[in-house]
């Protein structure tokens, strides 16, 4: 309407000589002829001496005609009316449209983000305020997520059996297809064949000692078939440090058949770092200590040290056919079975040798050259079809950037803890989001997908699939995932595992919410000691659906649990029902899930809300300092102890330099922010473009996807990690011969480059980028 009333007024009080044209029409050689009026109030000096009109050809080219006012005459002033009627009527269209478009489109400002993340801790408004205000977002989501809902959708997603690529599993699929579609969400699903191990449908699994033959339905897929008989060794739960006091008592561990206890790590770990000492087998149990269920319970897993197929590493399982026959290098050498807590105790009765360290409870004995066993595994291969499940709610500013939220979905059994609970938090989020944008006018600036995976059990086989096939389509799209897997275990605390961009979040979202088991308090408030970060978050794990999102694809990403004081006892048991889930949660199962929601839904509606992405770059800042403080601590030992295999022309100084640049690069990102319009749609993508990128560019790009998938140097898996660097200086400091002195110098090279890098490309244009390396 301004610009209607301004070009209105210039009509009738403008400056002489204006002029208005209007492109009439098009002749048939397609050149545009224009008339062009002239409308000045100067009568006397534009009228001619017979009132004629005067034709004029103008320097543009285009000829157009020139009419001059030769008068008042009623077919002028007739013309004067109608015309002015026409500008008022597209000035009017014109304030129309541009006040519907902004009443469509949300301001790209809206609150700043915490300290730590550029502008200020006060949440001030920076430019023209957000369409809905975020206590009232937060309102919306609380209103929606109800106790009730849950307890239904928990009835109607749980399974008894529904195994990856099973009928079942289908039916799940098609009940989560059916639900995004009843929200109006656009939907869409994505097929894999993957291959697994099953169980024998011939034979079995057995092991036997002392002349007694157990067979079992328990199993480790992707375990090596073999037959090994050889003496059995007690070996804790198999972490290194275990298999490291071992041999500081001068136990020879070279072709022993390992028995080890579930948990601490996992499956696939345990039997990686046996296969390292050269172990023959690896048979894994349950202890009454940290699994106190039935003596005869069995369980299942997989011994992959990775996530996805292993017989397609590093790209999709569309077709195997195109590919030549090829595997992970993360599939084990050896064979692993899962026993019963009765038959492991049964062989721990007749071990033989040194006693248990009095680390381990220093009871029993290890096990010595007499006590044979015998482990034969004969696991099938087989191929599976899975489909994962999509739904989305576009963004109003930015619909091509997008959070995730992904669920496994699949189960060895009932699953209710390790599935279902997941995918209800999922549907229930899809639910009450697409309800706040639907009923209540939430305007989300950027896109929410919903994801059901399948073969979870196997190792985030589909979602991993889904990464390596469509990874370049996500790059500089995807800038969150969410995984709501297991979310549910136990009652007493509240433990997150994620990405360092994500921990200011985390921790504002901790102190949104109420604790459910005390509502009158925070769940930052239940949080033991002054170091919220030392309570609340732990390593994020090989075997989370997280770790390849953040690992191998550069994602920032998260998961969170309300846990026990220990692991829940009955993942990958037949035995993980829906009342043992209540009883582990003293029946408060569906409260609890809905504050993991809660806690999920804030994390994905703040990262869509806010003109800016709230994630934390100081804090990889500090992460990796403290990594370099102690690689810096290390090699200063090395080069006193074995100057031979480090000289001291071996310098920190280019890789504190790069830790320099990248600290400067997120300090000279604030001063942008600072002196930006915000209001600035484009302005606010470019930066959050820039704080997009961290994640990606600390994925090493030396290194090849296919062979170290999990690229990433400071969360990733691979001697180009920088924990790699402090590992392999230990190994120099006692001359270990495997450490390999030329090897380091070239790690420390490409780590320090990689975080250049980062540094370089947060620092934005070309012309910007620090040189002080």
């Amino acid at each position: 309407m301004d610009q209607a009333r301004s070009t209105i007024s210039k009509i009738f009080n403008g400056e002489p000589r204006s002029y208005t044209r209007f492109n009439l029409t098009q002749n048939m050689e397609g050149d545009n002829s224009q008339v062009e009026m002239k409308l000045s109030s100067d009568m006397d000096e534009e009228t001619g001496v017979n009132g004629a009109v005067d034709h004029h050809n103008h320097n543009s080219g285009h000829n157009p005609y020139v009419v001059r006012k030769t008068g008042r005459t009623p077919k002028n002033i007739c013309f004067m009316v109608a015309t002015t009627l026409l500008i008022f009527i597209i000035g009017y269209l014109i304030g129309y449209l541009v006040h519907r478009k902004k009443d469509l489109a949300p301001s790209c400002a809206a609150t700043t983000l915490p300290i730590d993340d550029f502008v200020s801790q006060n949440e001030e408004e920076t430019g023209a305020a957000p369409l809905m205000a975020w206590d009232d977002v937060k309102k919306l989501l609380a209103d929606n997520l109800k106790s009730s809902d849950f307890e239904d959708t928990f009835s109607e997603f749980a399974s008894v059996s529904h195994q990856a690529g099973s009928p079942d599993d289908e039916v799940l699929a098609n009940k989560v297809l059916k639900r995004f579609k009843e929200y109006g969400m656009k939907t869409w699903t994505d097929e894999h064949f993957v291959k697994v191990q099953v169980l024998p449908a011939t034979s079995s699994n057995k092991v036997t000692f002392m002349g007694n033959e157990n067979r079992f339905n328990g199993f480790l897929s992707y375990s090596a078939n073999k037959t090994v008989t050889g003496p059995c060794l007690f070996a804790y739960y198999g972490q290194v440090n275990d298999f490291r006091l071992l041999q500081d008592k001068n136990i020879n561990i070279n072709g022993r058949v390992i028995l080890v206890r579930a948990g601490k790590i996992s499956f696939a770990e345990k039997v990686a770092n046996a296969a390292q000492m050269n172990a023959s087998a690896v048979l894994i149990y349950p202890d009454s200590v940290d699994y106190p269920i039935g003596e005869d319970t069995e369980l299942f897993g997989h011994v992959h040290l990775g996530s996805g197929d292993p017989f397609t590493p590093g790209f999709p399982s569309f077709n195997h056919t195109l590919f030549p026959p090829v595997q992970s290098s993360g599939l084990p050498s050896i064979p692993a079975q899962t026993i019963t807590r009765l038959v492991a105790d049964s062989i721990l009765r007749q071990l033989g040798g040194q006693s248990m360290p009095s680390e381990w409870g220093g009871m029993g004995k290890l096990g010595d050259e007499t006590n044979i066993v015998t482990v034969e595994v004969n696991n099938e291969l087989a191929e599976k079809k899975i489909h994962n499940v999509f739904g989305v709610l576009k963004g109003f500013v930015d619909s091509d950037r997008y959070v995730v939220l992904g669920a496994q979905r699949d189960a060895w059994g009932p699953g209710f803890a390790r599935s279902t609970v997941g995918t209800s938090v999922l549907i229930e989020l899809a639910r009450s989001i697409s309800a706040m944008v639907k009923d209540a006018g939430f305007k989300p600036r950027r896109s929410i997908v919903f994801a059901s995976w399948s073969a979870g059990e196997y190792g985030s086989v589909g979602a991993t699939e889904w990464l390596e096939g469509y990874l370049s389509s996500m790059s500089m799209k995807a800038f969150s995932y969410i995984n709501l897997d297991g979310v549910v275990t136990g009652l007493k605390g509240f433990k997150a595992a994620g990405s360092p961009l994500m921990y200011s979040l985390i921790e504002s979202t901790l102190k949104e919410l109420k604790d459910p088991n005390n509502p009158s308090k925070t769940l930052f408030a239940q949080v033991s000691g002054n170091n919220w970060e030392k309570s609340v978050m732990e390593p994020l794990r090989m075997d989370d659906a997280a770790y390849p999102f953040l690992a191998f694809s550069g994602i920032p990403s998260i998961s969170f649990r309300f846990a026990a004081s220990s692991d829940y006892q009955y993942f990958g048991t037949m035995q993980d029902t829906r009342e043992k889930l209540n009883s582990a949660t003293s029946q408060m199962t569906s409260r609890l899930a809905v504050t993991a929601a809660q806690f999920a839904g804030h994390i994905a509606l703040r990262l869509v809300h806010d003109h800016l992405l709230r994630l934390s770059l100081q804090k990889y800042d500090s992460v990796i300092r403290g990594h370099v403080s102690e690689i810096s601590r290390k090699v200063k030992t090395v080069q006193r102890m074995q100057p031979q295999l480090l000289p001291q022309d071996l310098t920190m100084q280019w890789l504190s330099s790069a830790i320099g640049s990248y600290g400067r690069a997120s300090r000279s990102l604030t001063t942008d922010i600072r002196n930006s319009n915000l209001e600035d749609i484009e302005m606010c993508r470019i930066i959050n473009d820039r704080i997009m990128m961290v994640e990606r560019n600390l994925l090493s790009p030396y290194v090849s996807p296919r062979e170290s998938p999990f690229r990433h140097i400071v969360v990733g898996s691979g001697t180009h990690t920088i924990k790699a660097l402090s590992s392999h200086l230990e190994a120099l400091s006692t001359n270990n011969p495997a450490a390999d002195p030329d090897m380091f110098r070239n790690q420390f090279a490409l780590a320090t480059w990689t975080i250049q890098g980062c540094a370089n490309s947060l620092a934005g244009d070309i012309w910007s980028l620090d040189n002080e390396i």
